[in-house]
Formats: structure tokens, C-alpha cells, sequence
């Protein structure tokens, strides 16, 4: 990349650099000259990724940290001979501009595209060498068509579903709210109690995936707290099925335990509130209208707040009863709080000895608390009197298995019922399938189509997009604003021609984000949703980097997505991202960054004062990546500092003819120190900040050796300086490197490289021993002898003084470690 000019940005200034003027000249250049650009080839690849941002208005430091991790690593990647693919662009749908709708009227799409151009206007005057032509957009029509056909592919692969489901709903504004829009339980707008409604919504069937999703952790090169907390949603359990009948009504009860091995201790049953079986057992009862109030308040509330340890355990006897599969005994069934409905059956089986919760409710109520495992003959009596008995042990009153161990016991109990037809052996997990339908309208709308005589209709391939209407009206109230765009709602039945509506939801937005990664690689295909042979060529990301709180849905969605893909034959990969980079925060003033705390700083201020470069390398050199790091000006002052230091040392002028061999000498030895610990810091090990640190030692030195060097040696130690800079200080790096002589961009030119001979130490450090005490340490030739060594410690000062007036009765060297004398 030739990159000529005639004028200098400043001339004559050694002393200080116009950090505006530099870096908004290489700016303006990258730019005109294509910045980033990039296409499949015969060069190796590295597709380096940051997590596209919701167009909010405004990049906040979290981002600027995290774009700037990115950029580091596309740099040091491109420079390292690899086609660097580094792509941006914006997750654009979402509740937030729906909100804003509401509230000041303007058009969704219309906010997003204005805070769309904002933030990229603050991303390129980050100097990010992102590839522009690739940006995507999930908000607009060319991409959310393929959002859909994806949809259809679910749909046709029996991995989308609809059933109903609770959502939040607010009587007032009779409208369904998101998560988001419920603040301590009642709406946001109105201020109403917010209560719970069954709707049909749709599903991915993400459960079928989920042993799948748990193996192949193990092959990623991800955090270990990132894997941890995917295993933990997933939450894969071993145990058995037990199903208790309900002759009252001829139907039964289905509950998984992990510790079939207590079922002889079970008391009594649980149901969730929201539990379809609760109103058939309640009807007609004198507590039928107690248990309905129970649900009705329960219901409102989260799934965290009913489940968390220090929440008050509430429960209602139904009036009806189960028999155990077991011994026969009439079990009553309760209905409790803390059960929920997604989570395995929304039935548990209460046995109180052996389980808190249930021992909690059953000391409340007055419930049978039966021990049947016990860590020891006989039963200790105040074995559960405090609290349950919750470890393995060995089975008493347990029919024919009293005396077994737990855990041979939890095998043959579960096989018992399975012989039985009353339950078995079961794996289940804690992930529940993935509940995509949201009543918003600035979402993908869902391809489907309602008809009343063929029923539920996928549009066809043909017929997409599904586009939004221009025309919908947002009060926040009444049902999603699509469902009273009439003229939209009513359409065709594709099959029948007959007359039809469509479906009025639209996909949860981590739809869009779950295969945009695909879309960069070919992202101006317009009749599928990426070319294939491209994919094969980037993909997998080889680093994405992004933040700790999107471990589990976002990642685990888009690993599940290509697992979906790959199994229909249209992705070679099985897992998208190889590498994950999960950066800690920016703290300031002791706390996480927030408008609430008031604790926020500006972006645009922070780099028109200090520079892209200054406010890049202090957030390098401030903490590991992945660590969180406290925001403050006297660090990014040093950095400015370092880097105008850096300016004076490759601008100061230096005097004509030999150098000094000494000073040459250990020029070249600091610089293949240099080049050596960023090459790994950046690369593998991706420890920036001290990365930044040997390239400040590596400055100290120069400014001292430089000006007794050699010409040659001193110009291949300034080059190595600027190239070692680059990726982290790019527009610096870019005025030096032309300055010194250079047409190309300094960010195409091959990675320094160094002669290991350099890093061979000519000296060793060795301690002097002294009757046992350590009184010297003396630099010595690495290859001296035993007896050479004696004598050169001898005539150390320290060491004379040490022994002054003494006698050296022995005398032991044990080269390249240490010297020791006696003396009398």
C-alpha cells in the first residue's frame, strides 16, 4: 500500500507531536485508501471478531476497551503475514427504540440509522482498522430476510414449535411486557401491578441439543468461568423418573430426582402454581379459592425471587392425593413457590429429611419428615432435628433396599420402577427450550401465516422478506403495534389462497445475533444468507472478544445455531468461535460505570483530550484483558507522555560516524529482548500489558544507547520501536514509520524478527556467601571456572569488606549460582 505525501503533518517539531492533527490525517488516509479491506486467498487466515453493539446512540468505555483489544490483535495478526478478517456492524433491533417510539414518536428505524451513523462516526475516529465493506445491519430488510429463512429451516427441521407460554401483562395498559419493562414488579410506564398471562409463542427446541452443547466445551480454548457457567445452564442431572398415579382423577404425576435412593422418604408431592393439573384438583374443594389467590400472587412474581435460599417458602395443601409408587401410601399434594413450571416436570416429590427446601416447608406446615438415609447404625436421633440430612449414606425403612449404599441403591430403585412402568433411569437438563416470540414490533417478523382451514402455513422462500410495516402506531398499550396494522395482519394463505393472517410476533433479537459471524464473510449475498465457500475459508472466528456477560445466551445460542447449520450440510463447523476473549470492565471512581452512579465518562472527551493512541495504550497497559481496570487520568496522562517520549527519541537528531561496539551490542541484545516478549504477549498469551511495559523498557534503553550506536544499529532499533508499536499505538507508529523514510503503511510491512544469538547473556549474576550470609551479589562471566570465579568475587568491594581482617579458612564455587567462603 503505497501511501505517498508531500508535506508532513508537522514539520520541525521534535520536541512534541499534534496528536489531533496526526491522527486525523491517518484517519482521513486509511480511509481513502481502503482501511481494512480484505478477501479469501492463499494466505493463512484469522478471522478476528468483537461483539457487534446495539446502536444505543453512543459507544460507552466498555467499548472503546474491548474494540480496542480487537484491534490489537487484527493488527498483530496482519502483520504477521495472515489475511485478517475483521469485520463490524450493528445487533439494530431490539426494545430500546421501540421505548423511544412510544415516549417521543419517532420511528424506530429512523433512531437506529441516526444512532447507527453516530457510532460509526466514533468508531473510525477510534482508528479501528475494521473492514467497513462488510458491515451489516440486522435491522434492515437484506439482512432480517435471511433471519427468517433461517427460522424456516428451523421450522422445517422440527426445531421450531408453538405452545403457550406465561408472559408478563399489564392489566392497565393491556399490553405484554418484556423482562426489561418490569421494575420491581410493575410496569415501567403505568406503574400497575404486572401479572402473568398464558399466550402461544414460539420455541426453538434447543433442548435437543444440549448433550451436545455440554461435550463439545471441552474442545474450545475458552475461560474456564465461561464453560462453567454454560455447564451450570445447561445443568445436565442424572437420576430417575418417578411417576406418581392419581387414581382420583386417572391421571398421575411425573417427578425427576437426582436421589432415587430417598424416594421412601417422600411425604407428600409439589406442583408449581402454574402446573395445568392444579385447577382439575382444586375445583369444587372448599380451598379452591385460597389456592387460585396463592397462584395469582405467585404467579407475578420472578422465577428468581420464589427460588432464592432467603425467600420465605409458602405452600398450599390442594385437598387431593397421590398414591407412592412404592408403598401405596396416600401422599397429599401441595402446591408451593418454590416449584416452577419450566423447570424439569414443575413436580417435585417432597421429602423433607433429606432435602432443604422441602424440610423448610414441611417444619412450616407440619408435614411427616421420614428419615431414610443415614450416615450411620442406628439412626442418630437428632439426625434432621436442625435441618436435613442431605449427603449419601445407607438406606433404612426402604423396603427391599434398606441396607444398601446410596448410591448402589439409586440404581436399583430406578431400575425397580422401570420394571414397574412407574418411572426409571433419566437424564434430564436444566436448560429449557429457547422462548424466541416477542409482542414487540421492532423485531424480525416470524415467516408464518394463520389460516383457518390449513392451520399454520410457513411463507414461502419465495415471498421474503417479511417486512415491517412503515405504518404501525406505538401507544404502549394494546397488543404488539403490528397486530393493529390491519392492513398487514390480513393477507393470503399461500396454500389454500384463501384468507389468512399473519403472525404478529416477532424473534427475540439474539436470533439476529446468533449467525451475523456467517454474514460477514459474504455479506452482499442476496439470494442466500452467506456463500459457503467463503464460510469454509473463515470460519470458525478464531478470536472472538466480548464481554463476560453474554456467557451464556449469546454464545450458547450462536453455538447452538452452527450446530443446526452444520447438521442441515450448510456450515463445515460444528462450533463458531475457537478462541473467546472475555475482557473485565473499566471501573471509575471504585465502581462500575454507570449513568445511576453518575459515574460515567464520555469517549469523545476522553480522546479529544488525550488521543486515540494515548487513551488505547492505557487501557493496554492498565490491566490483563481480562481483568477489570480503574479509569484515571494520571494513567492515560502517562501514557501520552510515554508516547511523546517515544516522539522525541526517533525525532532528535544524532551524531554522524562509528558507534561504540559496547553500545551497539547491547542495542541489538535489548532489541531482540523487545521483540521477543511483545511477539508473545501479543500473540498466545495475550498479555498486553506487559507487552506495553517491555516496550517502555526498551525505550529507557535506546534513549541511553542510541547516541553512542551506530548508524545502522540505531535506525534498525528505532524501525523495530515503531513496528513493535504499531499494533497498539497505530497512528504514532504510522507518522514515525513514514518520517523515517517509508512509503507503505507501516501496518503492511512483516512482523520484526530477531537472532536468538542476542538473547544469550554473556554474564551471569551470582551470590557471595559469607559464613552463610548472603553479602554480594556479583556479575561474572557466564563460562568462568570454579577457581576464576573465587578470585574475581574476592576483589568485589562488598565482598572484601566482608571479609576484612579475616582469614579465608574454605573456599566453594558452584558455577553460574553462587560463591561461598568461610572465613575466621
Amino acid at each position: 500500500m503505497q501511501m505517498e505525501r508531500d508535506v508532513p503533518v508537522q514539520a520541525g517539531n521534535p520536541d512534541r507531536y499534534d496528536v489531533k492533527a496526526v491522527e486525523g490525517y491517518w484517519q482521513a488516509r486509511w480511509e481513502a485508501d481502503g482501511g481494512a479491506r480484505v478477501e479469501a486467498g492463499e494466505r493463512p487466515k484469522f478471522y478476528c471478531l468483537e461483539q457487534f453493539p446495539y446502536p444505543s446512540g453512543h459507544l460507552h468505555m466498555g467499548h472503546v476497551r474491548v474494540y480496542t483489544l480487537g484491534d490489537v490483535i487484527a493488527r498483530f495478526r496482519r502483520m504477521n503475514g495472515y489475511a485478517v478478517l475483521h469485520p463490524m456492524g450493528w445487533d439494530a433491533f431490539g426494545l430500546p427504540a421501540e421505548n423511544a417510539a412510544i415516549k417521543s414518536g419517532i420511528p424506530p428505524r429512523v433512531s437506529t440509522m441516526d444512532n447507527i451513523a453516530y457510532m460509526k462516526r466514533q468508531m473510525k475516529e477510534m482508528g479501528l482498522s475494521l473492514d467497513w465493506s462488510r458491515e451489516v445491519t440486522t435491522s434492515e430488510p437484506e439482512y432480517y430476510r435471511f433471519t427468517q429463512e433461517l427460522f424456516l429451516l428451523f421450522y422445517e427441521r422440527g426445531l421450531a414449535y408453538q405452545k403457550e407460554g406465561p408472559v408478563n401483562w399489564c392489566p392497565s395498559c393491556e399490553t405484554v411486557l418484556a423482562n426489561e419493562q418490569v421494575v420491581e414488579g410493575a410496569c415501567w410506564r403505568c406503574d400497575s401491578p404486572v401479572t402473568k398471562r398464558d399466550l402461544k409463542q414460539w420455541y426453538f427446541r434447543i433442548t435437543q441439543y444440549a448433550e451436545r452443547l455440554l461435550q463439545d466445551l471441552e474442545g474450545l480454548d475458552w475461560p474456564t468461568e465461561i464453560k462453567v457457567q454454560q455447564i451450570n445452564w445447561i445443568g445436565k442431572s442424572v437420576g430417575a423418573e418417578v411417576v406418581f398415579p392419581v387414581p382420583e382423577f386417572d391421571t398421575e404425576i411425573r417427578v425427576f430426582t437426582t436421589r432415587p435412593d430417598t424416594l421412601y422418604g417422600a411425604t407428600y408431592v409439589v406442583l408449581a402454581p402454574e402446573h395445568p393439573l392444579v385447577e382439575r384438583l382444586v375445583a369444587g374443594r372448599p380451598t379452591a379459592e385460597a389456592v387460585r389467590r396463592f397462584v395469582a400472587e405467585e404467579r407475578v412474581r420472578s422465577d428468581i425471587e420464589r427460588t432464592a435460599e432467603t425467600s420465605e417458602k409458602r405452600a398450599m395443601f390442594t385437598g387431593a392425593y397421590a398414591r407412592h409408587p412404592l408403598t401405596g401410601e396416600a401422599v397429599p399434594i401441595w402446591v408451593a413457590n418454590y416449584v416452577l413450571m419450566d423447570y424439569g416436570t414443575g413436580a417435585v416429590m417432597g421429602v423433607p429429611a433429606h432435602d432443604f427446601r422441602d424440610w423448610q416447608v414441611a417444619r412450616k406446615y407440619g408435614l411427616p419428615i421420614k428419615v431414610v438415609v443415614t450416615p450411620s447404625l442406628p439412626v442418630p436421633e437428632d439426625l434432621v432435628a436442625d435441618r436435613e440430612y442431605a449427603q449419601a449414606g445407607v438406606l433404612v425403612d426402604s423396603g427391599p433396599f434398606t441396607g444398601m449404599a446410596s448410591e448402589e441403591a439409586k440404581a436399583a430403585i430406578a431400575q425397580y420402577l422401570a420394571e414397574r412402568g412407574l418411572g426409571g433411569p433419566r437424564v434430564t437438563y436444566r436448560m429449557r427450550d429457547w422462548l424466541i416470540s416477542r409482542q414487540r414490533y421492532w423485531g424480525a417478523p416470524i415467516p408464518i401465516i394463520h389460516c383457518p382451514q390449513c392451520g399454520v402455513v410457513p411463507v414461502p422462500r419465495s415471498d421474503l422478506p417479511v417486512l415491517l410495516p412503515e405504518n404501525a402506531t406505538f401507544t404502549g398499550r394494546g397488543a404488539s403495534p403490528l397486530a393493529g396494522v390491519e392492513s398487514w395482519v390480513h393477507t393470503t394463505c399461500p396454500r389454500c389462497q384463501g384468507p389468512a393472517r399473519r403472525e404478529t410476533d416477532t424473534m427475540d433479537t439474539f436470533v439476529d445475533s446468533s449467525w451475523y459471524f456467517f454474514r460477514y464473510t459474504s455479506p452482499h449475498e442476496t439470494d442466500r444468507p452467506f456463500d459457503p465457500a467463503q464460510v469454509a475459508y473463515w470460519l470458525p472466528v478464531d478470536e472472538y472478544v466480548g464481554g463476560r456477560e453474554h456467557a451464556v445466551l449469546h454464545l450458547l445460542y450462536s453455538r447452538f445455531f452452527t450446530k443446526v447449520l452444520y447438521d442441515a450440510g450448510w456450515v463445515p463447523i460444528q462450533e463458531p468461535f475457537k478462541r473467546l476473549l472475555a475482557q473485565g470492565m473499566v471501573v471509575y471512581r471504585g465502581a462500575k460505570m454507570s449513568k445511576s452512579k453518575g459515574n460515567t465518562l464520555s469517549p469523545e472527551t476522553i480522546l479529544a483530550e488525550w488521543g486515540t493512541d494515548a487513551t488505547r495504550l492505557f487501557i493496554l497497559f492498565a490491566a490483563p484483558p481480562e481483568k477489570d481496570f480503574e479509569w484515571t487520568e494520571q494513567g492515560v496522562e502517562g501514557a501520552y507522555r510515554f508516547l511523546q517520549r517515544v516522539w522525541r527519541l526517533a525525532m532528535r537528531s544524532y551524531p554522524e560516524g562509528a558507534g561504540e561496539p559496547a553500545q551497539d551490542e547491547a542495542v541489538a541484545r535489548a532489541r531482540a529482548r523487545a521483540v521477543k516478549k511483545v511477539t508473545e504477549d501479543l500473540g498466545d498469551r495475550r498479555a498486553f500489558n506487559t507487552a506495553v511495559s517491555a516496550l517502555m523498557e526498551y525505550t529507557n534503553l535506546l534513549y541511553q544507547a542510541l547516541p553512542q550506536a551506530s548508524p545502522s544499529v540505531r535506525r534498525e532499533a528505532l524501525e523495530t520501536l515503531v513496528l513493535l508499536l504499531a499494533p497498539m499505538a497505530p497512528h504514532l507508529a504510522e507518522e514515525l514509520w513514514h518520517r523515517l523514510g517509508h512509503r507503505e503503511s507501516v501496518h503492511r510491512q512483516p512482523w520484526p524478527t530477531y537472532d536468538p544469538v542476542w538473547l544469550e547473556t554473556p554474564e551471569v549474576e551470582i551470590a557471595v556467601q559469607v559464613n552463610g550470609k548472603v553479602r554480594a551479589r556479583v556479575m561474572v562471566p557466564k563460562e568462568a571456572e570454579a577457581d576464576a570465579l573465587i578470585d574475581l568475587v574476592r576483589s568485589d568491594e562488598r565482598v572484601q569488606a566482608a571479609i576484612a581482617g579475616k582469614t579465608v579458612v574454605k573456599a566453594v564455587a558452584v558455577p553460574g549460582r553462587l560463591v561461598s567462603l568461610v572465613v575466621q
